[in-house]
């Protein structure tokens, strides 16, 4: 009966179909290796390093990069700094364990642990944290599990923590094809192609130019893996489909169900996929935020965390039949998507430390705005709950856990499976600036559900908005992002939505403005066309590098001269900066108002379009305008690099509370 159904299922064609198992769940245990099987799927694992060094699926062999050095292929790393530490950045530590333990061994799954210890005599030599490593294989499964628990006891030294990672090294002859989204999917180029000898080097590491790739079609595209950045909301799944033709389409997949763990919150950008082929799950970073997010601990300070599961899941298709294979694996891949998030948090982990969902609680309520005279839903807002701290904090916050939702059109908003704990609520709005933070602390127990009933918000306003520019949204996406130079092009940013990941765009500006910088005219210029979306240092004939100073004009009826209007400067990112303001004299040797500097972010660098988000207000004394033609001046001052520069999320001119302009 069983071979019936067998043969029934070959004779479709492109029918997605995975091995049936008749084997059952096994687990051998070798003297360098440990080698988990459900009948679907083969896992080897290093013995006792805790390092994936082998995926056997659907007949082949290993879907991992066979080349690669065993602690190569699939492993947990971090980058970390000591005490004392002068590098720039850091140790790299690929967590080598060394102990292995059966936690769980039944027909239905196999849950191993890979742990690593600290003690003094690894004073300088390792990460002072300890490492326990964890995969599970279910019975009926195609694929693995993965978690990691890292912890630091009291009394350990002090270290820093930059970035944390999941990472498998896929086998290069197979996987080409590589999808992050909907609309970001496309055949990648092999890992020899940024060879010297087939690149060219570009502005930073990262990034290089293809001249001479294995496949003429890659010629003059610049590969770069920032471009295939994601927010952590977004992350969700992506992964690589083979296209050997030795093999039916198989697809390699990394799906994490929720970002409770993952630093910064819901908009925060990770890697995901890139040239390797390479798939990652990244739990904690730097990226696009900079020393605000370095994961810092004090001498004795413990600490423990857990992060994941991860679900690696593979799938792979039968020969023949109509249609996009590739695009039947992904429908496919985001189906289970679908299953793993409606299973989160999964009762079937071993750990006390991960809690399942009837040892969590929940928050409901519903948020109101109240902007000037009128209350209104907080139609789609991000809303969550993050260790207590100043109001936004939580997009710098990564030692703990977040939870997350977005509101209904209504404002209504229930965020369910969090963690026991005390927490704030913090939310912000999209079309309205600023954050809102709960003023009471929130306790969260085992089965408790808190109603927080209507909340109110009210926005940064003193006054009627006069003219404004831009969409506060926290993104730079609105304003204009110009076509790249046709000498550093990607293919798959061509026409499209997330054009601003296009590489060298910063090298635009000074070609646009030639003779002098920006002038946007209020009630005349378009935001859409008219604004550049990053305001970047000008180079000059010698390679070296000038601040900018952009002009907005407006034209004013009447002045109310003793009131107070309000400068609105909401920045979407910025990096080594200095934002200067003044009013109608440019020369002014004093500015009206200056940031200092700020930002780490080099969102301009990495295609991000946003950073850590950041609300400036600036009080312009009535009796510095006049009736009739005024322009400010925004001045950024820091130009030793190209990748100096602010992006505006949104910018508005309000008036005293009684004036009329």
């Amino acid at each position: 009966m069983c071979s019936l159904l067998v043969l029934f299922l070959i004779s479709l064609q492109w029918l997605l179909i995975l091995p049936l198992s008749s084997l059952g769940l096994q687990l051998h245990i070798q003297d360098k290796h440990v080698v988990m099987e459900n009948g679907i799927v083969n896992v080897t694992i290093s013995n006792p390093q805790g390092m994936v060094t082998g995926i056997r699926f659907n007949g082949i062999d290993n879907l991992l990069e066979v080349r690669n050095k065993e602690s190569n292929r699939g492993y947990w790393d971090l980058v970390w700094e000591g005490e004392g530490s002068q590098g720039k950045k850091g140790t790299l530590d690929r967590i080598e364990t060394t102990n292995m333990t059966v936690i769980t061994q039944n027909e239905e799954q196999v849950e191993l642990s890979f742990t690593r210890t600290w003690d003094p005599s690894l004073k300088g030599k390792v990460v002072p944290m300890k490492f326990d490593k964890r995969f599970i294989m279910r019975n009926g499964s195609s694929g693995l599990y993965i978690y990691a628990i890292y912890e630091r006891l009291e009394g350990w030294p002090a270290v820093n923590v930059g970035n944390m990672r999941l990472v498998f090294k896929l086998n290069k002859d197979k996987f080409h094809y590589m999808a992050v989204s909907e609309n970001r999917k496309r055949e990648m180029p092999l890992p020899d192609d940024r060879l010297s000898n087939r690149s060219q080097k570009l502005a930073y590491p990262e990034a290089v130019l293809l001249v001479n790739p294995v496949e003429p079609q890659f010629k003059g595209e610049v590969d770069d893996k920032y471009q295939y950045s994601c927010e952590s909301k977004d992350a969700i799944l992506h992964g690589w489909i083979s296209s050997s033709y030795s093999d039916p389409p198989t697809g390699f997949w990394q799906i994490t169900p929720s970002n409770e763990f993952r630093s910064a919150g819901p908009t925060k950008q990770y890697l995901t996929s890139h040239v390797g082929p390479t798939s990652l799950t990244i739990v904690h970073s730097t990226h696009y935020a900079g020393s605000d997010l370095i994961m810092k601990f004090g001498s004795g300070e413990p600490w423990k965390k857990v992060f994941g599961p991860v679900f690696v899941y593979v799938n792979y298709l039968s020969n023949g039949g109509d249609g996009d294979p590739r695009q039947k694996l992904w429908e496919d891949a985001n189906k289970q998507k679908v299953k793993e998030i409606q299973s989160w948090p999964y009762n079937f982990i071993a750990s006390k430390d991960f809690p399942p969902s009837d040892q969590r609680g929940s928050i409901s309520g519903r948020l109101m705005l109240q902007d000037g005279d009128r209350k209104i839903p907080a139609n789609r807002a991000y809303v969550g709950v993050a260790p207590p701290g100043d109001v936004g904090s939580w997009q710098t916050e990564c030692k703990s856990y977040q939870f997350w939702s977005r509101a209904n059109a209504n404002g209504s908003f229930s965020i369910n499976n969090i963690r026991t704990g005390n927490y704030n609520l913090y939310a912000w709005v999209p079309g309205f600036i600023g954050d809102y933070k709960y003023d009471g602390a929130i306790s969260i127990t085992p089965g408790s559900h808190t109603n927080m009933d209507n909340l109110v918000y009210q926005p940064p306003r003193d006054g009627p908005t006069i003219w404004q520019i831009g969409f506060p949204d926290r993104s730079a996406a609105e304003f204009y992002v110009p076509d790249p130079d046709p000498k550093y092009i990607n293919k798959l940013y061509v026409n499209h939505s997330d054009r601003f990941r296009q590489y060298g765009l910063w090298e635009r500006y000074s070609e646009l403005y030639p003779e002098g910088d920006m002038v946007y005219t209020v009630g005349v210029s378009d935001y859409r066309k008219d604004w550049f979306f990053a305001q970047v240092t000008r180079k000059n004939p010698d390679n070296t590098y000038q601040g900018t100073t952009w002009q907005v004009k407006f034209k004013l009826n009447k002045i109310n001269k003793s009131g107070i209007y309000k400068l609105r400067l909401a920045l979407a990112t910025a990096n080594v900066v200095q934002l200067q303001v003044r009013v109608n004299n440019p020369l002014q040797a004093s500015p009206l108002f200056s940031t200092g500097q700020i930002g780490h972010d080099n969102t301009i660098a990495r295609h991000g379009i946003h950073g850590l988000y950041r609300l400036f207000n600036v009080d312009l004394q009535g009796s510095l305008l006049v009736e009739g033609d005024n322009t400010i001046f925004l001045t950024q001052t820091e130009s030793v690099s190209p990748f100096q520069g602010i992006m505006y999320d949104y910018i508005r001119l309000e008036g005293p509370p009684s004036s009329v302009s």
